[in-house]
């Protein structure tokens, strides 16, 4: 009996939760777009970087 109780419990308090979690999510999703983009164009970047320094080693590890 206890258990059900603190089912129920855990019931009543959750299930909003639960519904604003299904209805923030797809808005925080759409807001992280940006953010997503941005950090793939600085990888980017930071790929081309490394490779214009490591391009030396390259070169000299091939002769």
């Amino acid at each position: 009996m206890l258990t059900f109780l603190l089912w129920l419990i855990l019931f009543v308090l959750c299930w909003p939760l639960a519904i604003l979690a299904l209805i923030l999510y797809p808005v925080f999703w759409i807001i992280s777009i940006p953010f997503r983009i941005l950090g793939i164009a600085v990888d980017g970047v930071f790929q081309l970087l490394k490779s214009i320094i490591f391009l030396p080693s390259r070169l000299l590890k091939k002769m």
